[in-house]
């Protein structure tokens, strides 16, 4: 395998996978590649009740039911469609769900106001088009299209940032099950072959953008996924990506547990926040999510990494929170100021530790940037 910046998970995974393969003798739907059972294994990981000769890592951290919802509905003649707040690993998920039913999780389309019905559905090869005229050789299939000649899952990802006629293609292709070409008079219609489904992702922030109609909705089960509040889960999910980011990166650095929980705590408090805030302008226009605390963390990785003395402190983690969640100025530098000021000084006097120096970096940064 070639070196990737991002490796795809049927790529990253793809020794495990084969070896799940080798020992899954549970009954499989249409194409599928892994049985249910072993696909809700690969996603969440092995227990010891599962009497496997090796252990199987834990990818997706959340509760069981929404995986298990995931795959009985895939395995149904109806669309998924996970929604929830940004940063809550739905994306994470529909690859992973890809990977381990098809063994391809790179058939996606990404939903933004420039998206197409081109893009869910063919394009023409201009240049074919001119020397030998329209036919199935001069068509571009898009990357659903090839799902459904293949029988396997295609994504589509941020679904209500596209239009509403991209939408209302997408109806077409999830009740009818294939796609007409009017400009061909021979081999006009490609069929969905067994197998073919189409995980979709839509932020809930995103509700006025573009809705989804009811015709749409109910071709889709849905399944939201919920912003982590459990401190221990979501420090399992931070570990798990960072320790991930680090191996991309190629460096040794240990993350001290202490750090860790201030960040986890310090997000805490500012979801507590902005949960009591009573306009937008008293909240910060970060989401505050499980993935942004990965970017805090990652950064100040990486900056004492390259800047410092490889060792991760404190005060750096705090100059990349202020940092990363600073968007408006001098909006979210006011809120931050003001939790400074209002929780991290009187908890540093309290508990001490590294919450001085944590109290000092933010200071420092916000002084910085204001």
């Amino acid at each position: 395998m070639t070196d990737m910046l991002r490796a795809p998970a049927e790529v990253k995974y793809a020794e495990e996978l084969d070896w799940l393969e080798s020992i899954d003798d549970g009954p499989k739907p249409f194409s599928w590649r892994l049985s249910p059972k072993m696909v809700r294994l690969f996603v969440l990981g092995s227990e010891r009740a599962d009497g496997l000769d090796r252990e199987v890592s834990q990818k997706w951290f959340g509760d069981r039911s929404f995986v298990e919802r995931s795959i009985v509905t895939l395995a149904s003649d109806r669309g998924l469609l996970l929604i929830g707040d940004p940063g809550t690993g739905k994306s994470w998920l529909a690859e992973l769900l890809a990977a381990a039913i098809s063994r391809n999780s790179t058939l996606v389309v990404q939903g933004t106001a420039g998206t197409t019905e081109d893009h869910i559905k063919y394009s023409w090869n201009v240049s074919m088009v001119i020397a030998k005229g329209q036919s199935r050789a001069s068509m571009i299939p898009s990357p659903i299209m090839t799902a459904m000649e293949r029988g396997v899952i295609g994504r589509f990802e941020e679904l209500t940032r596209s239009t509403s006629d991209v939408q209302d293609a997408l109806i077409s292709i999830l009740s009818e099950k294939y796609v007409s070409i009017p400009e061909l008079d021979d081999d006009n219609i490609v069929f969905a072959q067994p197998g073919f489904s189409i995980i979709a992702t839509a932020n809930s922030r995103d509700r006025g953008v573009n809705d989804l109609s009811s015709a749409l909705k109910r071709r889709f089960n849905f399944v939201r996924i919920p912003v982590v509040t459990n401190k221990r889960s979501e420090a399992e999910i931070v570990r798990f990506r960072t320790t991930e980011l680090l191996r991309r990166h190629q460096i040794e650095l240990d993350v001290p547990p202490n750090l860790l929980d201030i960040l986890l705590q310090s997000f805490a408090d500012l979801r507590t926040a902005a949960a009591s805030a009573t306009s937008d302008d008293e909240k910060l226009e970060s989401a505050l999510s499980t993935a942004e605390q990965i970017g805090v963390l990652e950064d100040a990785i990486l900056h004492s990494t390259f800047f410092g003395d490889r060792t991760l402190r404190a005060q750096t983690l705090a100059g990349s929170l202020v940092g990363s969640l600073a968007r408006r100025s001098p909006e979210d530098l006011a809120i931050l100021n003001k939790y400074w000021h209002g929780v991290v000084e009187p908890r540093s006097k309290q508990d001490g530790g590294d919450w001085p120096a944590f109290l000092e970096g933010g200071r420092e940064a916000i002084a910085t940037l204001s």
